[in-house]
């Protein structure tokens, strides 16, 4: 945690507190030593005039007072809240025009409010951090509205559905369980009727979707969990097994700061060299992965996750054969 991150995780700390923190605390708390933590209190009371009353020995705590009054000065947003009111802000700009506009228009005007309140009072130039969409499939709209409703409405729901991998056309009678907002595309996790068992589908992939008779039935979200969420990628299914990837110590510096799994277990090796492990079912997605860092990324373990790696790599090879 940097100084920044420091100060804002202080802040918080002071302001949510009912009875004075002590330092022992705020140390675990901002993983940083005793002088650090006197250092940063130092600061906050002194350069940015916060309200803080207390000692080492006793804690500290804001005064009650001040406390509500109290904000930190400039743009004191972490990178996840940075994130989440831009993509609102871009997101309800976009909605302009549309049937939701008059609705969210209140909204809109909140968001840019507090994006003003972060920067001193002075417009905050949106343009200069952008969001960039990456590989957003086209979708039909209709259908999402759809399928969107029976998630929230609790209906059971039918449609056709081509599966990209193999073009294949199946129609379906599900239970939605849950939307899932995945790199940057949207997915229907479900009860899957007539194969009786869990299921996401990629909603660019519905076509005709309709409401059909009767009510959903609800999965536990611990059983979606461990049946969606257990394995690597958006197919994931419960997991088969671990793998094993060693990466070289120039993608080590990329990879060790990477979310891969929830589960996932990650060490350094003494020749600078990264392992990483994780679980998986369906292989695809974590082949491709994989194969995105090329010759600096090694699948170890298991030997058939391995050999599957090879055939691919044997496989594009041969699209550049002699000439």
């Amino acid at each position: 945690m940097d100084r920044y991150e420091r100060i804002i995780a202080l802040h918080r700390s002071l302001q949510a507190a009912r009875r004075p923190v002590t330092v022992g605390y705020l140390q675990d708390e901002l993983g940083c030593s005793r002088a650090t933590v006197y250092r940063d209190i130092a600061f906050l009371r002194d350069a940015l005039m916060a309200p803080v009353i207390g000692d080492g020995e006793a804690g500290f705590h804001y005064d009650k007072a001040e406390a509500e009054r109290f904000e930190l000065p400039g743009l004191w947003l972490n990178s996840e809240e940075l994130h989440a009111l831009l993509a609102a802000q871009q997101l309800l700009a976009r909605s302009s025009g549309g049937m939701l506009s008059a609705a969210l228009a209140p909204l809109q005007q909140r968001v840019e409010k507090l994006l003003d309140a972060h920067s001193g009072g002075k417009r905050w130039p949106v343009e200069r951090v952008r969001v960039i969409p990456h590989r957003i499939r086209r979708m039909d709209e209709h259908a999402f509205r759809i399928v969107a409703s029976a998630v929230l409405e609790r209906r059971r729901l039918a449609f056709d559905y081509r599966a990209r991998s193999t073009d294949e056309k199946t129609r379906r009678t599900v239970s939605p369980q849950r939307l899932t907002h995945y790199r940057d595309n949207w997915y229907l996790d479900a009860w899957d009727e007539d194969r009786e068992g869990l299921r996401s589908f990629s909603i660019d992939r519905i076509v005709g979707a309709r409401f059909s008779d009767g009510p959903a039935r609800d999965v536990a979200e611990e059983e979606l969990n461990a049946h969606l969420a257990g394995s690597y990628g958006i197919f994931s299914g419960a997991p088969k097994g671990w793998a094993t990837i060693r990466f070289s110590a120039k993608a080590a510096r990329w990879v060790a700061d990477e979310h891969w799994h929830s589960q996932q277990q990650g060490r350094f090796l003494a020749d600078g060299r990264y392992e990483l492990k994780l679980p998986y079912s369906v292989p695809r997605e974590l082949l491709m992965d994989v194969l995105h860092y090329g010759a600096d990324a090694e699948i170890v373990e298991p030997k058939a996750l391995r050999e599957q790696l090879r055939a691919h790599l044997q496989l594009a090879l041969s699209n550049y054969g002699q000439d």
